[in-house]
């Protein structure tokens, strides 16, 4: 994960330091003028629940913090960044502490800061007014203490590309997400049914403090979404119209100028659209910098659908004479039938891997419940039931999920996973019942549904598990060794395979320091063994092949 996260931090080194280069430009701030801008004052209730008039914030049993907001879009802003200011500030913490680790550097600083102004020039034409405002609502409570970098208006404008940066950076992959919808005949009463995993990965902070919001907009339907401190798009969300909208990053080149970033669009589907139609038409007319697919399911059209976007295409993906859709990380529609990169991605990836895989689970049951749904977003193992090591990622549960989430559009039920990762239990949401009678009511505790919660994955309790997070320690600790060229002892290295025996990762990195130390007879025998388990794409496959050539193999 290490890895991973270091090219996280860089991506957001990428958004946040511009942020000074452009901080004098004309665009500093939106034109606010005309939205009230009056809130009530926050009063706290204690330390896990606050009310600001008729909006809250709550932290419920499983550790999720509950998020009710209404008003216009500047009053929407301000009251969020009132009731989340401290999660807002300890994320926008742990971005910075990435970034300084990173490039300590105040020299490479600066010319990235000058290089990535010109990068984001034109972002902000390219964003709805509403939301600039909404956004400059939420910074009035954002951190002064990285005032160096930035002014809070840009530095949260900007943080809104991270999703689109950070999957476009060498195609880092931060989100490689899964998604499936089942209806009519496949589900037990004919609705329609939508699980996904949010696998977007930034360190083990980063998903701590999540937040379910509840947002009654002055325009357009009110929605929900699972979303995190300082972040007004959506990831994964639905609205009171039935309307549901999840992303899956798909192959992208990396982009020479940032427009529109996805979750603002997906946002914008999700508060002004009831049906797919709809959708596509919002999707239509956003120029956005990477390709995604947009999973939009619709409880009027009682299907699902795929809007997959790009810079230079664009295409919508429907299924006939069936009553499921799966989506992972490459693109189905005709518009990209000859799409290079595209066709590249499902050769190499894991993308394709994971689809077979939800075709398999999907077919073991002749019809599927919200339970069946669950089961599947939790599944460790590869295609046929294979063991192929905790935290591979192409299993479909690659224990490092922001978060799972279910939805029953036409009930306008939603089940959100809590920590760790989707093991948690699952609690509902119903959006009938959470938005009915809200004037004058605020909340005092939490406005989940328990009689309909799905427990949490037993598997938590497991030798395995535990064996699993010590692995990700050790892991950690072999990968800095190895980048430090310090000694690694022989124990830790064997633990490192002990903890996570089916995963190819452990050996491989076993391999490689055995290599760096001239150990060949230790490397190769690593190596091979590497090379036996189910390795994630071609690439990496192809990296353990050139070391055993090295080896004289």
């Amino acid at each position: 994960m290490k890895y991973l996260e270091k090219l996280f931090a860089l991506a957001f080194l990428i958004i946040f330091l511009n942020s000074c280069g452009v901080s004098k430009s004309i665009h500093n701030r939106p034109d606010v003028s005309g939205y009230d801008a009056i809130i009530p004052e926050k009063v706290k209730i204690n330390d896990s629940t606050f009310v600001v008039g008729n909006n809250f914030l709550l932290k419920n049993k499983q550790g999720q913090w509950e998020l009710y907001v209404e008003g216009n879009p500047l009053q929407i802003g301000k009251i969020t960044g009132s009731l989340t200011q401290d999660l807002m500030q300890k994320q926008e913490a742990i971005f910075f502490n990435k970034v300084e680790d990173l490039v300590p550097s105040k020299t490479q600083q600066y010319l990235l800061r000058k290089f990535l102004a010109w990068y984001n020039r034109k972002m902000y034409l390219h964003i709805p007014e509403e939301y600039k405002a909404e956004i400059y609502g939420l910074s009035q409570f954002s951190s002064s203490n990285f005032s160096e970098i930035g002014e809070p208006y840009l530095r949260l404008l900007y943080l809104h590309g991270a999703h689109d940066i950070g999957h476009a950076l060498q195609d880092l992959m931060l989100v490689g997400c899964s998604s499936f919808a089942v209806w009519g005949d496949k589900t037990v009463d004919g609705e329609l049914l939508i699980g996904r995993n949010f696998d977007f990965y930034a360190g083990d902070d980063f998903a701590k403090e999540k937040i379910i919001a509840f947002v009654n907009p002055s325009e357009g339907y009110k929605f929900m979404s699972v979303t995190w401190g300082g972040m007004i798009g959506v990831v994964s969300g639905m609205n009171d119209q039935g309307l549901t909208v999840t992303i899956n990053a798909g192959k992208s080149e990396i982009p020479l100028v940032a427009k529109t970033p996805i979750s603002i669009v997906t946002r914008e589907i999700l508060q002004y659209a009831s049906n797919i139609d709809e959708a596509i038409a919002i999707a239509k007319k956003r120029e956005v910098f990477v390709s995604e697919a947009i999973f939009v399911g619709s409880a009027k059209d009682k299907k699902a659908a795929i809007i997959e976007v790009a810079p230079d295409n664009f295409g919508v993906y429907e299924v006939e004479n069936t009553d499921e859709l799966i989506c992972s990380n490459h693109f189905q529609s005709e518009a990209y039938k000859n799409d290079e990169r595209n066709i590249e991605w499902i050769a190499e990836s894991h993308s394709m891997y994971r689809f077979e895989r939800m075709e398999e689970l999907i077919s073991e049951d002749e019809k599927l419940n919200v339970d069946d749904a669950v089961a599947i977003l939790r599944n460790k193992k590869g295609l046929d039931d294979k063991e192929i090591g905790f935290g591979n990622e192409k299993a479909l549960n690659q224990l490092l999920a922001h978060h799972g989430i279910v939805f029953k559009p036409e009930s306008r039920k939603v089940w959100v996973s809590s920590n760790p990762y989707q093991l948690g239990e699952f609690v509902e949401y119903d959006l009938n019942e959470i938005f009915k009678n809200r004037e004058g009511n605020p909340a005092t505790k939490s406005i989940s549904n328990a009689m309909e919660n799905i427990s949490e994955d037993p598997f938590v309790y497991s030798k395995a598990y535990k064996d699993y997070e010590e692995y990700r320690i050790l892991e950690r600790e072999v990968e800095a060794a190895i980048e430090n060229k310090k000694t690694i002892s022989a124990e830790k290295l064997s633990e490192l395979q002990q903890k996570n025996p089916e995963y190819w990762k452990a050996y491989y990195l076993t391999g490689k320091y055995y290599f760096e130390k001239n150990y060949d007879a230790a490397a190769k025998i690593a190596f091979e063994t590497a090379l036996n388990k189910e390795i994630t794409t071609v690439p990496d496959k192809e990296k353990i092949e050139h070391y055993l050539k090295k080896l004289g193999q």
